[in-house]
C-alpha cells in the first residue's frame, strides 16, 4: 500500500519548500543550522551626492582652485568642473572673398601635395626633391579651383570667416558631498594666501 510522502513531514523539517522551515538545511556537524542562499538581490548603495565649493565667472580661476586641491593630495577625481548657461558665440574673424577662398583652398592643397609629394619622393631614385615640388604646386593649384568654386557656389550668402566657442557663464566647482569639508578648508587657505599676496605685493 502506497503511503503519501507527505504525510509523515512535520512543521520545521527540511525539504518542503513553501512551508515554513522548508528552506533550512540540515545541521552541519558542529550542530549549526545552515540556511539556503536568499534569492533576493542586495540593496544597491546610493548614489554619491556633489555639493558646490566654489563658483568662478571665468573657467580659468576653476581650474586652478582643481589645481590648487590636486598639489594639496585633495582626491581630484572627486571632483569636478560645472559649467552653467552654456551659450554658442561665433566670432567673425573678416571678410571672406573669391580671392581669399582660393588663397586658402591652395594652401591646403599644397599641404596635401607635399605629403603626396615625399610620399613618391621616398622611391624615387636621383632627383627626389623635383618630385616634391611638383606635388606640392600641383596640391596647390587643384585647392585654389576647388576653394573658389566652393565658395561661387554660396552665392554670397556667407562672405565671411568665422569661429565657434561654447562658453559659460558661471563655472561651479564640485566635489563629493565626504570631502565637501575637506575642499573648503583648502579653498579657503588658497584664498588666505592669495589675500596675503596681494597685500605683501600692494
Amino acid at each position: 500500500m502506497s503511503r503519501n510522502p507527505t504525510a509523515a513531514w512535520r512543521s520545521g523539517m527540511p525539504g518542503m519548500p513553501g512551508v515554513a522551515g522548508g528552506n533550512d538545511l540540515p545541521a552541519g556537524p558542529s550542530g549549526d543550522q545552515f540556511r539556503a542562499p536568499s534569492s533576493e538581490g542586495g540593496i544597491a548603495p546610493e548614489q554619491q551626492s556633489t555639493v558646490t565649493v566654489a563658483s568662478y565667472p571665468d573657467y580659468p580661476s576653476a581650474q586652478y582652485t582643481v589645481d590648487f586641491l590636486s598639489d594639496n593630495e585633495f582626491p581630484v577625481e572627486r571632483a569636478a568642473i560645472v559649467g552653467t548657461d552654456l551659450r554658442l558665440v561665433e566670432t567673425v574673424l573678416g571678410r571672406m572673398t573669391t580671392g581669399r577662398a582660393a588663397l586658402a583652398g591652395a594652401a591646403t592643397g599644397a599641404w596635401f601635395g607635399l605629403f603626396i609629394g615625399l610620399l613618391f619622393g621616398i622611391f624615387t631614385v636621383g632627383n627626389w626633391w623635383a618630385v616634391i615640388l611638383v606635388g606640392l604646386a600641383i596640391g596647390a593649384v587643384w585647392g585654389a579651383i576647388f576653394g573658389a568654386i566652393a565658395h561661387a557656389m554660396t552665392g554670397g550668402r556667407r562672405d565671411f570667416t568665422s569661429a565657434s566657442s561654447l562658453r559659460a557663464n558661471q563655472y561651479a566647482v564640485t566635489v563629493d558631498a565626504t570631502f565637501a569639508d575637506q575642499a573648503r578648508q583648502l579653498i579657503g587657505r588658497m584664498n588666505w594666501q592669495g589675500q596675503r599676496q596681494a597685500g605683501a605685493t600692494g
